[in-house]
């Protein structure tokens, strides 16, 4: 009884889960992004991670996380992950759209890309000027640095879309890969002044293993999906291929791209210091590789595997340099998007409505014969793709434009492959999403709202069917991809984490939205909940709270 007493008595001094004292405000805000990580590939995954991702998996694991919109693409989400919005108010509806007010080039495209101010003109061999002018609301550095201007916000990726949308307007630092001139990073054209001695560096470090690439041999536990699938054109992807000398492309489908991100970032961070002034740092990460690895080789190969390993290797390199800054720092991880594999290995494995679209281009198809049948001449719809935003020519007159949409939606649902078609109009009288239904079971026409702008977006949404792969031919390059409504390209995992948090795991469906409101919280920032979509996420593992801290 009396050795009962003691242990009581000892037990009540120990500090427990609910009475532990808060860990200190960080003083450097990290955010990972790992484009086209769905939840899926971590599920598949998560058992085999010894590095970064195991350790990031002891804090809080969301593992239902969800781009809750329907344009799955990497602009869109990424504008999503530090901004607290969906699409629809940040207005990122795609990677690409088109202004029919804007002609350019010598075959009078439309086309606008998200990450580009399209009435600067850029300098020669570049395809546009990079920048954030199309992002309409702040990021979490933007906030930040407008209550406390001493704060630094570094953003670093492997595609500057990543870059641009995760960062702001205001960003200190912002480096991505520049894949239309000798590899290496570049910045904004406006910005001036000499570059950190971080980024000669890293430029340095890229040429030299691009032209003598380092061997990546095949992991142990990869080995049993080293299985060839032919794509055609005697063509296959599924085995580990070497990297061959001065080749870019190869290099950014490789784990080799994601550590010279990581290395760029951990370079700056040290050059500048960050996390070690007056005020909280934001250093935002970008790793591209997976999803390059996953369009040009697919989610299940051998390929993916080693993209897996070589990530939590990269993952651990980056948290170690951020302890032996020896501050209080905390960790965000999410992706833009998820993926689906190439039809020709799911079908194989036993999808057998798994295939790749008939036609690389049923709107236009589909425009001629309404052409055709109203008389009308010249391009009567225009995309950007086989699906997504359809818009109806300026050339139609205005009397005959409400027709041309009737005609295209009918038209367009009768083709075999299509889902779903939803006009502007019916979109608009669809309310905006709420926490009343849970994401995961949003309808169709939900998941279009809240990636549609009235500015920016079609006359027409077009959805393909689930498993429904819109390349035609994968021996050009790319064999499978995203973009879909389905939650295969919405769900991706979401993970916080910090130096001593007790950890947990959240079963049920949360936003990427909600990544600004839980992080703001953490380092006291306030965030008016009407200017966002998202809530802030309880980080306490205990009775206590993170939010409203």
């Amino acid at each position: 009884m009396r050795a009962h007493w003691i242990l009581a008595a000892l037990t009540a001094l120990l500090p427990t889960a609910a009475s532990a004292a808060p860990p200190p405000r960080p003083k450097l805000v990290v955010m990972i992004s790992v484009d086209q990580f769905s939840a899926d590939l971590f599920a598949e995954y998560r058992g085999t991670y010894t590095s970064g991702l195991k350790r990031l998996m002891q804090g809080g694991v969301f593992p239902a996380g969800y781009q809750s919109h329907a344009a799955t693409e990497t602009c869109p989400g990424h504008s999503t992950l530090l901004t607290g919005s969906r699409p629809a108010r940040t207005g990122i509806i795609a990677n690409d759209w088109l202004d029919l007010g804007v002609t350019r080039g010598k075959d009078s495209s439309h086309g606008v890309y998200c990450a580009e101010d399209e009435t600067k003109t850029p300098a020669p061999g570049q395809p546009y000027v990079v920048s954030p002018a199309h992002l309409r609301v702040p990021t979490l550095g933007d906030r930040l640095k407008a209550v406390s201007p001493q704060s630094r916000v570094v953003s670093v990726a492997g595609k500057d879309r990543a870059a641009v949308m995760m960062g702001g307007h205001t960003t200190d630092q912002i480096w991505f890969w520049d894949p239309s001139s000798k590899p290496g990073f570049v910045t904004l054209v406006d910005r001036t002044g000499p570059a950190p001695a971080a980024v000669a560096a890293a430029n340095a470090r890229v040429a030299a293993t691009v032209a003598r690439p380092p061997a990546v041999p095949l992991p142990p536990i990869c080995r049993g999906r080293d299985v060839a699938v032919p794509i055609g054109a005697g063509k296959s992807v599924g085995r580990l291929v070497a990297m061959k000398p001065n080749d870019a492309r190869g290099f950014r489908a490789s784990p080799l791209f994601d550590a010279a991100v990581a290395d760029l970032a951990i370079a700056l961070a040290d050059e500048m210091k960050l996390g070690r002034g007056p005020a909280t740092d934001v250093l935002i990460v970008g790793l591209s590789a997976s999803d390059y690895v996953g369009h040009t080789y697919g989610t299940e190969g051998a390929e993916m595997c080693a993209q897996q390993v070589g990530l939590d290797a990269t993952i651990g390199r980056l948290l170690a340099a951020l302890d032996r800054i020896g501050i209080p720092y905390e960790v965000a991880l999410s992706a833009d998007h998820g993926g689906f594999d190439l039809p020709e290995r799911l079908t194989v494995q036993g999808t057998a409505d798994a295939a790749r679209v008939s036609s690389a281009d049923p709107v236009g198809t589909v425009g001629k014969a309404i052409g055709r049948t109203l008389g009308l001449s010249g391009p009567v719809l225009l995309g950007t793709g086989p699906f997504g935003d359809v818009y109806v020519a300026r050339d139609v007159p205005a009397d005959r434009k409400a027709q041309v949409v009737a005609l295209a939606k009918a038209r367009l649902l009768a083709e075999p492959q299509v889902a779903a078609v939803f006009t502007a109009e019916e979109l608009l009288t669809v309310p905006s999403p709420t926490a009343a239904v849970p994401m995961d079971e949003w309808p169709l026409a939900q998941r279009f709202r809240a990636s549609f702008d009235a500015a920016r977006s079609g006359d027409l949404v077009v959805a393909l069917k689930p498993h429904v792969v819109p390349i035609a031919d994968p021996t050009k390059g790319y064999v499978a991809t995203h973009g879909s409504p389905w939650n295969y390209d919405r769900r991706v995992p979401i993970l916080f984490w910090y130096p001593g948090m007790t950890g947990f795991e959240h079963p049920l469906p949360v936003e990427t939205v909600d990544i600004l409101p839980t992080l703001a919280a953490t380092i006291g920032l306030d965030v008016p909940a009407a200017e966002i979509d998202g809530r802030c996420l309880d980080l306490d593992a205990g009775a206590g709270s993170t939010c409203g801290r």
